[in-house]
Protein backbone atom coordinates (compact mmCIF):
# COMPACT_ATOMS: atom_id res chain seq x y z
CA UNK A 1 0.00 0.00 0.00
CA UNK A 2 1.44 3.63 -0.78
CA UNK A 3 2.39 5.55 2.44
CA UNK A 4 0.51 8.55 1.44
CA UNK A 5 -2.80 6.32 0.55
CA UNK A 6 -2.43 5.20 4.62
CA UNK A 7 -1.71 8.72 5.73
CA UNK A 8 -4.92 10.73 5.10
CA UNK A 9 -3.86 13.55 7.26
CA UNK A 10 -0.51 14.15 4.78
CA UNK A 11 -2.75 13.91 1.37
CA UNK A 12 -5.14 16.34 2.56
CA UNK A 13 -1.82 18.80 3.83
CA UNK A 14 -0.70 18.35 0.12
CA UNK A 15 -4.35 19.57 -1.11
CA UNK A 16 -3.85 22.39 1.09
CA UNK A 17 -0.65 23.79 -0.07
CA UNK A 18 -1.77 23.26 -3.62
CA UNK A 19 -5.14 25.63 -3.02
CA UNK A 20 -2.79 28.58 -1.09
CA UNK A 21 -0.97 28.50 -4.29
CA UNK A 22 -3.74 28.63 -6.02
CA UNK A 23 -5.49 31.40 -4.36
CA UNK A 24 -2.08 33.09 -4.17
CA UNK A 25 -2.14 33.57 -7.54
CA UNK A 26 -0.21 31.20 -9.06
CA UNK A 27 -2.77 28.54 -11.11
CA UNK A 28 -0.60 27.08 -13.38
CA UNK A 29 0.23 23.56 -11.96
CA UNK A 30 3.76 23.37 -13.55
CA UNK A 31 5.26 26.90 -12.21
CA UNK A 32 3.72 26.26 -8.46
CA UNK A 33 4.91 22.62 -8.38
CA UNK A 34 8.46 24.14 -9.09
CA UNK A 35 7.83 27.18 -6.70
CA UNK A 36 7.03 24.56 -3.88
CA UNK A 37 9.88 22.36 -5.06
CA UNK A 38 12.27 25.13 -3.98
CA UNK A 39 10.80 25.73 -0.88
CA UNK A 40 10.97 21.93 -0.28
CA UNK A 41 15.11 22.27 -0.97
CA UNK A 42 15.26 24.75 1.10
CA UNK A 43 13.68 22.90 3.92
CA UNK A 44 15.40 19.99 2.94
CA UNK A 45 19.09 21.60 2.65
CA UNK A 46 18.48 22.64 6.49
CA UNK A 47 17.16 19.35 8.10
CA UNK A 48 20.24 17.43 6.10
CA UNK A 49 22.84 19.64 6.83
CA UNK A 50 21.83 19.53 10.69
CA UNK A 51 21.76 16.00 10.76
CA UNK A 52 25.15 15.76 9.23
CA UNK A 53 26.69 18.25 11.79
CA UNK A 54 24.95 15.86 14.77
CA UNK A 55 26.34 12.80 13.26
CA UNK A 56 29.40 14.21 12.54
CA UNK A 57 29.77 15.46 16.19
CA UNK A 58 28.18 12.23 17.48
CA UNK A 59 31.34 9.79 15.27
CA UNK A 60 34.04 12.32 15.00
CA UNK A 61 34.18 12.46 11.62
CA UNK A 62 34.52 16.00 9.94
CA UNK A 63 32.27 17.88 7.90
CA UNK A 64 31.82 20.90 6.64
CA UNK A 65 28.69 22.97 6.61
CA UNK A 66 26.72 24.24 4.10
CA UNK A 67 25.87 27.25 5.87
CA UNK A 68 29.42 27.79 7.29
CA UNK A 69 31.36 31.56 6.26
CA UNK A 70 30.04 34.38 4.34
CA UNK A 71 27.21 34.28 0.71
CA UNK A 72 28.12 36.99 -1.25
CA UNK A 73 25.79 37.79 -4.28
CA UNK A 74 28.37 38.42 -6.68
CA UNK A 75 32.62 37.38 -6.90
CA UNK A 76 32.94 41.29 -7.15
CA UNK A 77 31.18 41.33 -4.00
CA UNK A 78 33.50 38.50 -2.78
CA UNK A 79 36.33 40.40 -3.62
CA UNK A 80 35.39 43.65 -1.85
CA UNK A 81 34.30 42.17 1.04
CA UNK A 82 30.56 43.62 0.42
CA UNK A 83 26.75 42.87 0.37
CA UNK A 84 27.80 39.21 2.28
CA UNK A 85 25.45 37.81 4.86
CA UNK A 86 26.29 34.84 6.94
CA UNK A 87 25.15 31.83 5.95
CA UNK A 88 23.53 31.07 9.22
CA UNK A 89 20.98 33.24 8.69
CA UNK A 90 19.70 31.58 5.17
CA UNK A 91 18.87 28.36 6.81
CA UNK A 92 14.93 27.26 6.52
CA UNK A 93 14.69 27.44 10.45
CA UNK A 94 15.92 31.16 10.78
CA UNK A 95 14.16 32.73 8.26
CA UNK A 96 11.18 30.84 8.61
CA UNK A 97 10.29 33.00 11.96
CA UNK A 98 10.49 36.69 10.17
CA UNK A 99 7.64 38.51 9.32
CA UNK A 100 6.03 37.52 6.27
CA UNK A 101 7.52 40.83 4.34
CA UNK A 102 10.58 40.64 5.36
CA UNK A 103 10.94 36.81 4.49
CA UNK A 104 9.71 37.29 1.14
CA UNK A 105 12.52 39.72 0.99
CA UNK A 106 15.27 37.81 2.49
CA UNK A 107 14.76 34.56 0.04
CA UNK A 108 14.21 36.42 -2.63
CA UNK A 109 17.58 38.43 -2.24
CA UNK A 110 19.73 35.49 -0.51
CA UNK A 111 18.53 32.31 0.38
CA UNK A 112 16.93 31.49 -3.17
CA UNK A 113 20.50 33.21 -4.91
CA UNK A 114 22.29 30.69 -2.79
CA UNK A 115 20.38 27.75 -3.57
CA UNK A 116 21.17 28.42 -7.35
CA UNK A 117 24.80 28.50 -6.44
CA UNK A 118 24.68 25.40 -4.69
CA UNK A 119 27.09 23.56 -5.63
CA UNK A 120 29.78 26.55 -6.41
CA UNK A 121 31.70 26.55 -9.66
CA UNK A 122 31.47 22.98 -10.36
CA UNK A 123 29.61 21.28 -13.56
CA UNK A 124 27.40 19.62 -12.15
CA UNK A 125 24.03 19.81 -14.08
CA UNK A 126 21.52 21.18 -11.17
CA UNK A 127 24.24 24.16 -10.97
CA UNK A 128 23.57 24.55 -14.84
CA UNK A 129 19.86 24.30 -15.00
CA UNK A 130 19.08 26.13 -11.87
CA UNK A 131 21.05 29.26 -13.67
CA UNK A 132 17.83 30.38 -15.11
CA UNK A 133 15.36 29.57 -12.27
CA UNK A 134 13.26 32.18 -11.16
CA UNK A 135 11.89 32.36 -7.52
CA UNK A 136 8.49 33.71 -8.56
CA UNK A 137 5.98 33.62 -5.11
CA UNK A 138 4.61 37.58 -5.49
CA UNK A 139 2.96 37.51 -2.09
CA UNK A 140 4.19 37.44 1.50
CA UNK A 141 1.12 35.57 2.74
CA UNK A 142 1.58 33.19 0.09
CA UNK A 143 5.38 32.60 1.45
CA UNK A 144 4.39 32.62 5.21
CA UNK A 145 1.45 29.82 4.15
CA UNK A 146 3.72 27.97 2.07
CA UNK A 147 6.39 27.78 4.59
CA UNK A 148 3.88 27.13 7.76
CA UNK A 149 2.06 23.85 5.18
CA UNK A 150 5.65 22.48 4.46
CA UNK A 151 6.91 22.08 7.99
CA UNK A 152 3.35 20.25 8.93
CA UNK A 153 3.73 18.04 6.14
CA UNK A 154 7.38 17.21 7.54
CA UNK A 155 5.93 17.08 11.01
CA UNK A 156 3.62 14.94 10.01
CA UNK A 157 6.06 12.76 7.76
CA UNK A 158 8.47 12.07 10.91
CA UNK A 159 5.00 11.28 12.87
CA UNK A 160 4.68 8.74 10.62
CA UNK A 161 8.22 7.29 10.20
CA UNK A 162 8.45 7.08 13.83
CA UNK A 163 4.65 5.53 14.82
CA UNK A 164 4.11 3.37 12.02
CA UNK A 165 7.99 2.36 11.11
CA UNK A 166 8.16 3.36 7.77
CA UNK A 167 11.35 4.48 6.13
CA UNK A 168 11.46 8.70 6.03
CA UNK A 169 12.94 8.98 2.61
CA UNK A 170 10.12 6.69 1.01
CA UNK A 171 7.67 8.87 2.79
CA UNK A 172 9.40 11.66 1.29
CA UNK A 173 9.09 10.39 -2.02
CA UNK A 174 5.78 9.50 -2.26
CA UNK A 175 5.08 13.00 -0.92
CA UNK A 176 7.23 14.70 -3.78
CA UNK A 177 5.11 11.87 -6.19
CA UNK A 178 2.03 13.22 -5.01
CA UNK A 179 3.35 16.89 -5.81
CA UNK A 180 4.32 15.86 -9.52
CA UNK A 181 0.90 13.86 -9.94
CA UNK A 182 -0.48 17.89 -10.42
CA UNK A 183 1.33 18.11 -13.56
CA UNK A 184 -1.87 16.00 -15.22
CA UNK A 185 -3.64 19.44 -16.33
CA UNK A 186 -1.06 20.97 -17.64
CA UNK A 187 0.56 18.40 -20.03
CA UNK A 188 1.56 19.74 -23.88
CA UNK A 189 2.99 18.40 -26.52
CA UNK A 190 2.64 15.04 -25.87
CA UNK A 191 4.16 15.14 -22.64
CA UNK A 192 2.94 13.39 -19.37
CA UNK A 193 3.84 11.16 -16.50
CA UNK A 194 4.00 8.14 -16.86
CA UNK A 195 1.99 6.20 -14.16
CA UNK A 196 4.76 4.83 -11.43
CA UNK A 197 2.86 1.53 -11.83
CA UNK A 198 3.92 0.99 -15.49
CA UNK A 199 7.38 2.43 -14.93
CA UNK A 200 7.96 -0.09 -12.08
CA UNK A 201 6.29 -2.85 -14.46
CA UNK A 202 8.71 -1.88 -17.50
CA UNK A 203 11.89 -1.76 -15.31
CA UNK A 204 11.14 -4.78 -13.87
CA UNK A 205 10.81 -6.50 -17.34
CA UNK A 206 13.92 -5.20 -18.33
CA UNK A 207 15.84 -6.25 -15.69
CA UNK A 208 18.48 -3.67 -15.07
CA UNK A 209 21.58 -4.55 -12.73
CA UNK A 210 24.05 -2.75 -10.57
CA UNK A 211 26.98 -0.88 -12.90
CA UNK A 212 24.62 -1.13 -16.50
CA UNK A 213 24.31 2.37 -18.29
CA UNK A 214 20.48 3.55 -18.19
CA UNK A 215 19.37 6.41 -20.02
CA UNK A 216 16.00 7.91 -20.68
CA UNK A 217 16.30 10.24 -24.34
CA UNK A 218 12.90 11.91 -22.92
CA UNK A 219 13.03 12.32 -19.14
CA UNK A 220 10.03 14.65 -18.16
CA UNK A 221 10.54 14.48 -14.24
CA UNK A 222 12.52 11.55 -13.84
CA UNK A 223 10.36 8.72 -13.21
CA UNK A 224 12.47 6.13 -15.17
CA UNK A 225 15.28 6.62 -13.76
CA UNK A 226 14.30 7.08 -10.52
CA UNK A 227 11.77 3.75 -11.39
CA UNK A 228 15.26 1.88 -12.00
CA UNK A 229 17.36 3.32 -9.42
CA UNK A 230 14.79 1.60 -6.68
CA UNK A 231 14.84 -1.36 -8.73
CA UNK A 232 18.63 -1.91 -7.97
CA UNK A 233 18.73 -1.03 -4.48
CA UNK A 234 15.98 -3.64 -4.13
CA UNK A 235 17.76 -6.12 -5.50
CA UNK A 236 20.89 -5.17 -3.02
CA UNK A 237 19.22 -6.09 -0.12
CA UNK A 238 19.64 -10.12 0.62
CA UNK A 239 16.71 -10.89 2.41
CA UNK A 240 13.47 -9.24 1.17
CA UNK A 241 11.23 -11.65 3.50
CA UNK A 242 9.84 -9.05 5.22
CA UNK A 243 8.86 -6.36 2.51
CA UNK A 244 5.11 -6.04 1.63
CA UNK A 245 4.09 -5.93 -1.03
CA UNK A 246 3.58 -2.37 -2.67
CA UNK A 247 -0.10 -0.97 -4.21
CA UNK A 248 0.51 -2.46 -7.01
CA UNK A 249 1.91 -6.20 -5.94
CA UNK A 250 5.66 -4.84 -6.75
CA UNK A 251 8.21 -5.47 -3.65
CA UNK A 252 10.31 -2.30 -3.11
CA UNK A 253 13.09 -1.15 -0.80
CA UNK A 254 14.56 2.28 -0.66
CA UNK A 255 17.51 1.41 1.73
CA UNK A 256 20.28 -1.56 1.73
CA UNK A 257 23.00 -2.47 3.92
CA UNK A 258 25.13 -2.92 0.33
CA UNK A 259 24.31 0.85 -0.29
CA UNK A 260 27.57 1.85 0.51
CA UNK A 261 29.48 5.14 -0.27
CA UNK A 262 31.09 3.31 -3.90
CA UNK A 263 27.73 1.85 -4.69
CA UNK A 264 25.90 5.18 -4.25
CA UNK A 265 28.28 6.67 -7.21
CA UNK A 266 28.11 3.72 -9.17
CA UNK A 267 24.64 4.06 -9.62
CA UNK A 268 24.36 8.07 -9.75
CA UNK A 269 27.18 7.79 -12.41
CA UNK A 270 25.10 4.92 -13.96
CA UNK A 271 21.74 6.94 -14.59
CA UNK A 272 21.51 9.76 -17.48
CA UNK A 273 18.28 11.73 -18.33
CA UNK A 274 17.84 13.93 -21.41
CA UNK A 275 14.65 16.40 -22.09
CA UNK A 276 14.33 19.48 -24.39
CA UNK A 277 11.95 21.08 -21.46
CA UNK A 278 13.85 23.11 -18.92
CA UNK A 279 11.30 22.83 -16.73
CA UNK A 280 11.24 18.97 -16.82
CA UNK A 281 14.75 18.98 -16.34
CA UNK A 282 14.74 21.24 -12.81
CA UNK A 283 12.05 19.11 -11.82
CA UNK A 284 13.55 15.62 -12.86
CA UNK A 285 16.83 16.55 -11.31
CA UNK A 286 14.99 17.75 -7.93
CA UNK A 287 12.83 14.58 -8.13
CA UNK A 288 15.81 11.85 -8.03
CA UNK A 289 17.49 14.60 -5.59
CA UNK A 290 14.93 13.71 -3.00
CA UNK A 291 15.07 10.02 -3.41
CA UNK A 292 18.60 10.24 -2.45
CA UNK A 293 20.50 10.76 -5.34
CA UNK A 294 23.10 13.39 -4.53
CA UNK A 295 23.98 14.30 -7.78
CA UNK A 296 22.19 13.42 -10.50
CA UNK A 297 22.43 13.21 -14.50
CA UNK A 298 19.73 14.84 -16.58
CA UNK A 299 20.68 17.39 -18.95
CA UNK A 300 18.73 19.54 -21.47
CA UNK A 301 19.08 18.42 -24.97
CA UNK A 302 17.04 17.12 -27.85
CA UNK A 303 18.23 13.90 -28.47
CA UNK A 304 16.85 13.60 -32.36
CA UNK A 305 18.29 16.85 -32.84
CA UNK A 306 22.25 17.17 -34.61
CA UNK A 307 23.22 18.17 -31.33
CA UNK A 308 23.08 15.19 -29.62
CA UNK A 309 25.86 12.25 -30.79
CA UNK A 310 25.86 9.40 -28.42
CA UNK A 311 26.05 5.93 -29.69
CA UNK A 312 26.28 2.81 -28.51
CA UNK A 313 26.50 4.29 -25.21
CA UNK A 314 23.59 2.15 -22.96
CA UNK A 315 23.32 -1.53 -21.50
CA UNK A 316 19.39 -0.31 -20.75
CA UNK A 317 17.40 2.60 -21.92
CA UNK A 318 14.08 3.53 -20.66
CA UNK A 319 11.52 5.90 -22.24
CA UNK A 320 7.98 6.75 -22.59
CA UNK A 321 8.71 9.37 -25.85
CA UNK A 322 6.45 11.98 -26.54
CA UNK A 323 3.50 10.66 -28.93
CA UNK A 324 2.11 13.79 -30.79
CA UNK A 325 5.14 15.86 -31.76
CA UNK A 326 6.85 16.46 -35.01
CA UNK A 327 10.23 17.70 -35.08
CA UNK A 328 11.62 20.40 -37.74
CA UNK A 329 13.00 18.08 -40.71
CA UNK A 330 16.37 20.49 -40.73
CA UNK A 331 16.96 19.82 -37.20
CA UNK A 332 16.74 15.89 -37.32
CA UNK A 333 20.10 13.98 -36.86
CA UNK A 334 21.71 12.90 -39.92
CA UNK A 335 22.28 9.23 -38.27
CA UNK A 336 18.14 8.80 -37.96
CA UNK A 337 17.61 7.43 -41.22
CA UNK A 338 13.74 6.95 -40.75
CA UNK A 339 12.04 9.11 -43.82
CA UNK A 340 9.42 10.49 -41.24
CA UNK A 341 8.94 13.66 -38.84
CA UNK A 342 7.18 12.11 -35.96
CA UNK A 343 8.71 11.86 -32.85
CA UNK A 344 7.33 7.94 -31.65
CA UNK A 345 9.25 6.63 -34.52
CA UNK A 346 12.07 8.97 -34.72
CA UNK A 347 12.56 7.79 -30.82
CA UNK A 348 12.15 4.01 -31.64
CA UNK A 349 15.47 4.47 -33.73
CA UNK A 350 17.32 6.93 -31.75
CA UNK A 351 16.47 4.58 -28.70
CA UNK A 352 18.14 1.37 -30.63
CA UNK A 353 21.34 3.55 -31.42
CA UNK A 354 21.42 4.56 -27.68
CA UNK A 355 21.82 0.79 -26.96
CA UNK A 356 25.38 -0.86 -26.84
CA UNK A 357 25.14 -4.56 -28.45
CA UNK A 358 23.31 -6.97 -26.50
CA UNK A 359 21.72 -3.77 -24.44
CA UNK A 360 17.86 -3.70 -23.71
CA UNK A 361 14.42 -1.08 -24.41
CA UNK A 362 11.72 -0.94 -22.22
CA UNK A 363 9.44 1.72 -24.30
CA UNK A 364 6.35 3.01 -24.37
CA UNK A 365 4.27 3.52 -27.29
CA UNK A 366 1.02 4.47 -28.98
CA UNK A 367 -0.55 1.74 -30.29
CA UNK A 368 -0.70 3.08 -33.89
CA UNK A 369 3.27 2.39 -33.74
CA UNK A 370 2.14 -1.23 -33.57
CA UNK A 371 -0.20 -1.56 -36.79
CA UNK A 372 0.33 2.21 -39.11
CA UNK A 373 0.70 1.30 -42.73
CA UNK A 374 3.34 4.10 -43.88
CA UNK A 375 6.74 2.70 -44.46
CA UNK A 376 8.22 5.10 -42.04
CA UNK A 377 6.25 2.78 -39.20
CA UNK A 378 6.95 -0.67 -40.97
CA UNK A 379 10.57 0.33 -41.05
CA UNK A 380 10.50 1.41 -37.57
CA UNK A 381 8.90 -2.05 -36.27
CA UNK A 382 11.41 -3.85 -39.01
CA UNK A 383 14.25 -2.30 -36.80
CA UNK A 384 13.20 -4.04 -33.67
CA UNK A 385 12.43 -7.24 -35.53
CA UNK A 386 15.13 -7.75 -38.02
CA UNK A 387 18.01 -6.13 -36.00
CA UNK A 388 17.03 -6.96 -32.52
CA UNK A 389 15.29 -9.70 -30.44
CA UNK A 390 11.74 -7.84 -30.02
CA UNK A 391 11.06 -10.06 -27.00
CA UNK A 392 7.36 -8.65 -26.18
CA UNK A 393 4.87 -6.38 -27.01
CA UNK A 394 1.74 -5.71 -23.78
CA UNK A 395 -1.23 -3.83 -25.28
CA UNK A 396 -2.32 -1.87 -22.66
CA UNK A 397 -6.06 -0.42 -22.03
CA UNK A 398 -6.97 3.35 -23.42
CA UNK A 399 -7.33 4.41 -19.55
CA UNK A 400 -4.11 3.70 -18.48
CA UNK A 401 -2.37 7.31 -19.29
CA UNK A 402 -5.56 9.32 -18.18
CA UNK A 403 -6.50 11.99 -16.99
CA UNK A 404 -3.12 12.67 -19.20
CA UNK A 405 -4.31 11.62 -22.70
CA UNK A 406 -6.88 8.58 -23.65
CA UNK A 407 -5.36 7.17 -25.97
CA UNK A 408 -4.24 3.45 -26.42
CA UNK A 409 -0.44 2.70 -25.79
CA UNK A 410 1.80 -0.35 -25.82
CA UNK A 411 4.81 -1.71 -24.24
CA UNK A 412 7.95 -3.06 -26.07
CA UNK A 413 11.01 -4.89 -25.18
CA UNK A 414 13.67 -5.70 -27.42
CA UNK A 415 17.71 -6.41 -27.30
CA UNK A 416 19.76 -4.76 -29.61
CA UNK A 417 21.52 -7.43 -32.10
CA UNK A 418 19.88 -10.29 -30.44
CA UNK A 419 17.68 -12.20 -33.34
CA UNK A 420 13.71 -12.63 -33.00
CA UNK A 421 11.91 -16.10 -33.73
CA UNK A 422 9.02 -15.77 -32.19
CA UNK A 423 7.75 -12.27 -30.47
CA UNK A 424 5.56 -12.37 -27.14
CA UNK A 425 2.14 -11.05 -26.61
CA UNK A 426 -0.39 -10.23 -23.83
CA UNK A 427 -3.38 -8.11 -23.73
CA UNK A 428 -3.27 -6.03 -20.42
CA UNK A 429 -7.04 -5.69 -19.67
CA UNK A 430 -6.73 -3.93 -16.28
CA UNK A 431 -3.93 -2.41 -14.63
CA UNK A 432 -5.82 -2.55 -11.30
CA UNK A 433 -6.96 1.24 -11.58
CA UNK A 434 -10.25 2.50 -12.64
CA UNK A 435 -9.73 3.69 -16.50
CA UNK A 436 -11.80 6.83 -16.63
CA UNK A 437 -10.30 10.28 -15.04
CA UNK A 438 -10.27 9.57 -11.29
CA UNK A 439 -8.10 5.92 -11.80
CA UNK A 440 -9.04 4.77 -8.45
CA UNK A 441 -7.58 1.75 -6.95
CA UNK A 442 -9.48 -1.39 -8.13
CA UNK A 443 -10.29 -4.09 -4.90
CA UNK A 444 -10.74 -7.15 -4.81
CA UNK A 445 -14.19 -8.58 -3.19
CA UNK A 446 -12.50 -8.77 0.32
CA UNK A 447 -11.14 -5.81 0.00
CA UNK A 448 -6.91 -5.90 -1.02
CA UNK A 449 -5.58 -4.39 -3.99
CA UNK A 450 -6.35 -5.54 -6.79
CA UNK A 451 -3.36 -5.68 -9.15
CA UNK A 452 -5.25 -5.84 -12.31
CA UNK A 453 -2.63 -7.99 -15.18
CA UNK A 454 0.15 -6.37 -13.84
CA UNK A 455 1.62 -9.51 -11.72
CA UNK A 456 0.48 -12.28 -13.93
CA UNK A 457 2.21 -10.10 -16.93
CA UNK A 458 5.11 -10.15 -15.01
CA UNK A 459 4.88 -13.75 -13.96
CA UNK A 460 4.11 -15.05 -17.59
CA UNK A 461 6.96 -13.06 -19.51
CA UNK A 462 9.66 -14.50 -16.55
CA UNK A 463 8.53 -18.06 -17.34
CA UNK A 464 7.32 -17.73 -21.16
CA UNK A 465 9.15 -20.65 -23.13
CA UNK A 466 9.07 -19.93 -26.67
CA UNK A 467 9.12 -23.32 -28.21
CA UNK A 468 6.15 -24.62 -26.39
CA UNK A 469 2.88 -24.42 -28.12
CA UNK A 470 0.43 -21.49 -27.79
CA UNK A 471 -3.29 -20.79 -27.24
CA UNK A 472 -4.33 -18.09 -29.70
CA UNK A 473 -7.46 -18.02 -27.67
CA UNK A 474 -5.86 -16.97 -24.57
CA UNK A 475 -3.90 -13.71 -23.45
CA UNK A 476 -1.06 -14.29 -24.29
CA UNK A 477 1.01 -16.27 -26.89
CA UNK A 478 4.19 -16.32 -28.76
CA UNK A 479 3.40 -15.54 -33.12
CA UNK A 480 6.37 -16.83 -35.17
CA UNK A 481 8.47 -13.75 -36.61
CA UNK A 482 7.91 -15.27 -40.10
CA UNK A 483 4.07 -14.93 -39.85
CA UNK A 484 4.56 -11.20 -38.46
CA UNK A 485 6.47 -10.26 -41.84
CA UNK A 486 3.94 -12.19 -43.72
CA UNK A 487 2.05 -9.58 -42.37
CA UNK A 488 3.68 -6.74 -42.61
CA UNK A 489 5.28 -6.18 -39.63
CA UNK A 490 2.04 -5.82 -37.45
CA UNK A 491 2.25 -6.17 -33.78
CA UNK A 492 -0.88 -5.46 -32.80
CA UNK A 493 -2.47 -8.61 -30.61
CA UNK A 494 -6.30 -8.19 -32.19
CA UNK A 495 -4.22 -9.26 -35.64
CA UNK A 496 -2.70 -12.89 -34.42
CA UNK A 497 -5.48 -13.43 -31.31
CA UNK A 498 -8.01 -16.51 -32.66
CA UNK A 499 -11.35 -15.49 -31.92
CA UNK A 500 -14.16 -17.60 -29.76
CA UNK A 501 -17.10 -17.35 -31.60
CA UNK A 502 -20.06 -19.14 -29.76
CA UNK A 503 -23.18 -20.57 -32.23
CA UNK A 504 -26.33 -19.63 -31.15
CA UNK A 505 -29.06 -21.61 -31.76
CA UNK A 506 -32.12 -20.65 -33.25
CA UNK A 507 -35.42 -21.43 -33.38
CA UNK A 508 -37.11 -22.54 -36.51
CA UNK A 509 -39.52 -19.76 -37.99
CA UNK A 510 -42.48 -22.28 -37.52
CA UNK A 511 -42.03 -22.72 -34.03
CA UNK A 512 -41.73 -19.35 -33.27
CA UNK A 513 -45.05 -18.56 -35.35
CA UNK A 514 -46.85 -21.20 -33.42
CA UNK A 515 -45.39 -19.09 -30.60
CA UNK A 516 -47.39 -16.23 -31.76
CA UNK A 517 -50.71 -17.30 -33.32
CA UNK A 518 -50.52 -20.22 -31.31
CA UNK A 519 -51.50 -23.35 -32.67
CA UNK A 520 -55.33 -22.88 -33.59
CA UNK A 521 -54.50 -19.36 -34.78
CA UNK A 522 -56.16 -17.87 -32.11
CA UNK A 523 -52.68 -15.62 -30.67
CA UNK A 524 -50.95 -17.78 -29.24
CA UNK A 525 -48.16 -15.32 -27.15
CA UNK A 526 -50.68 -12.46 -28.21
CA UNK A 527 -53.30 -14.26 -25.94
CA UNK A 528 -51.54 -14.55 -22.79
CA UNK A 529 -50.47 -11.02 -23.02
CA UNK A 530 -54.17 -10.27 -23.18
CA UNK A 531 -54.81 -12.77 -20.69
CA UNK A 532 -52.13 -11.15 -18.04
CA UNK A 533 -53.45 -7.66 -18.59
CA UNK A 534 -57.07 -8.84 -17.70
CA UNK A 535 -55.80 -10.55 -14.41
CA UNK A 536 -53.99 -7.20 -13.68
CA UNK A 537 -57.20 -4.91 -14.01
CA UNK A 538 -58.95 -7.62 -11.39
CA UNK A 539 -56.45 -5.99 -8.88
CA UNK A 540 -57.92 -2.58 -9.29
Amino acid sequence: MSLLSSNSVIASKIDELWNKFWSGGISNPLTAIEQITYLLFMKKLDDNDLENIANADFTGDSYTSKFEGTFYLSKQDEENQQNGIDKQKLRWSEFKRMPSTEMLEHVQRYVFPFLKQLNGGTNSPFTKHMANAVFIIPKPSLLLEAVKSIDEIFEEMEKDASEKGHDFQDIQGDVYEMLLSEIASAGKNGQFRTPRHIIKLLVEMVNPQLGNKIADPACGTGGFLLGAYQYIITQLNDDLSDVEPDEDGFIRKSKSAKLTEDVKHILADSLQGYDIDQTMVRLGLMNLMMHGIDNPQIDYKDTLSKSYHETSEYNIVLANPPFTGNIDKGDINEELSLKTTKTELLFIERIYNMLKMGGTAGVVVPQGVLFGTSKAFKEARKLMIEKSELKAVVSCPSGVFKPYAGVSTALLIFTKGGETEKVWFYNMESDGYSLDDKRNPLKTKDGNDDYGDLQDILKQFKKRKPKSKSDRKAKFFFVPKAEIVEEGYDLSFSRYKEEIFEEIVYEKPEVILEKLIGKDGMGGLEKEIVNGLLELKKLF
